[in-house]
């Protein structure tokens, strides 16, 4: 019994952000309906190439699409008709949550916020995911993961000192606002059960990228410190903690506590590098970084990044360094069931294994939905005729 069965979510989403948040959802047991445009080709990400899955239609073939939307359904709803509104307004009666990932202003317009809808279910959570908020200057503006990025300082701190500014290499803002949305969703829901009453809640992309920059903006505000660039994807003030060359590669070493000096530089046989008082502590290491990677340079370059973590044996805390198909590739990644397939009569697709763990309660992975793929089952429970949901697609409602 997954913790989130039996909730109902309707889902005004597009995407990356949106669609990760109620992903978290679907994954929690939650039932997740998307509710698309018929008339535009519904949620974006339907065509984001260039992969495609053969043998199945393209409104739903994106390798893009598929990894965002698996388990929802999915129905057809053109909500700039009166009519669309008041199948919406049906929906919503029967749902816990409604939410969105829509330019700030557009909820309102819409009519999908907790203000509108709380004449027809007073308990209904209606969460907002948008580029600046709702409300404010910007709440009329277009904004994109990237963007936030630029403008909340992550460009200035990421890459090789003297490179041009450089972005985070994932959309790294959609997927937390993502999780957010979903942290936020849920706890409103547990709301929910001690007043009686929903409420409207909102994440915004750019409040996100702000909120993540965390110590680095404390640091900023309250000692005047201003974060650049560091070799080595070193960290600001913790060493050795960055890249060292080794006999075929990169490793990442991480000992972001005291005792794993020691212990790094027992494995390493250099005791007597954890004994000169000069690398005694942080703040020494730190004064001596570029001395210390030299010297730490040298080492590793003995042996194989392999050889190097065999060695460790997972005293010392490190890594190595992966492009995304050695990631795939990993033994640690493929054997221990963190990649799953979804299969049909036709196909089968690979996807990344939830990161949340509840233990022998786990979901049967359906592949995402064809457009509008749901809309006669749905609205069919919803009371609706076959020749009322005839008359709807005639007139191009759904």
């Amino acid at each position: 019994m997954l913790p989130l069965k039996g909730v109902r979510i309707l889902a005004i989403e597009q995407y990356g952000a949106g669609p990760i948040g109620t992903q978290y959802l679907i994954n929690m047991g939650a039932e997740v309906i998307k509710i698309e445009n018929p008339h535009d080709g519904g949620d974006v990400s339907r065509s984001v190439g260039p992969y495609f899955i053969k043998n199945m239609p393209k409104s739903k073939g994106s390798v893009f699409f598929q990894g965002l939307n698996h388990n929802k359904k999915s129905i057809t709803l053109d909500l700039s008709h009166p009519e669309g509104k008041q199948i919406l307004h049906r929906l919503a009666k029967k749902a816990d949550a409604l939410i969105c990932n829509l330019r700030g202003d557009v909820p309102g317009k819409l009519g999908i916020t907790y203000e509108h809808l709380k004449h027809i279910n007073p308990k209904l959570v209606c969460a907002h995911l948008s580029a600046y908020g709702r409300t404010g200057e910007r709440a009329s503006w277009p904004g994109y993961d990237y963007m936030m990025q630029a403008e909340a300082g992550y460009f200035s701190i990421t890459g090789e000192p003297e490179t041009p500014p450089t972005r985070f290499g994932l959309s790294i803002i959609d997927f937390m606002s993502g999780l957010a949305l979903a942290c936020a969703t849920v706890a409103a829901l547990f709301g929910v059960k001690e007043s009686g009453r929903g409420r409207d809640v909102d994440v915004s992309l750019f409040d996100m990228a702000l909120y993540n920059l965390n110590y680095l903006a404390h640091w900023q505000l309250n000692a005047g410190f201003n974060q650049g660039r560091l070799p080595r994807s070193a960290h600001a003030v913790l060493t050795p903690c960055q890249l060292y060359k080794t006999k075929d590669s990169w490793i990442y070493i991480m000992c972001n506590k005291e005792k794993f000096w020691k212990i790094l530089c027992q494995k390493l046989d250099r005791i007597d590098l954890a004994d000169n008082p000069r690398y005694a502590t942080f703040a020494d290491r730190l004064n001596q970084r570029d001395e210390l990677t030299k010297i730490l340079d040298q080492i590793f370059s003995n042996k194989t990044t392999a050889q190097w973590l065999a060695h460790f044996d997972g005293y010392v805390p490190a890594a190595p360094v992966y492009d995304v198909q050695q990631a795939m590739q990993n033994p640690f990644v493929r054997d221990t069931g963190r990649i799953q397939k979804i299969s049909d009569e036709d196909n089968e697709f690979q996807i990344i294994r939830n990161p949340i763990d509840f233990g022998s309660d786990s979901l049967e992975l359906e592949m995402s939905p064809d457009l509008g793929e749901h809309t006669d089952y749905i609205l069919q429970d919803l009371g609706f005729s076959p020749e009322e949901l005839q008359s709807l697609k005639n007139t191009g409602i759904i």
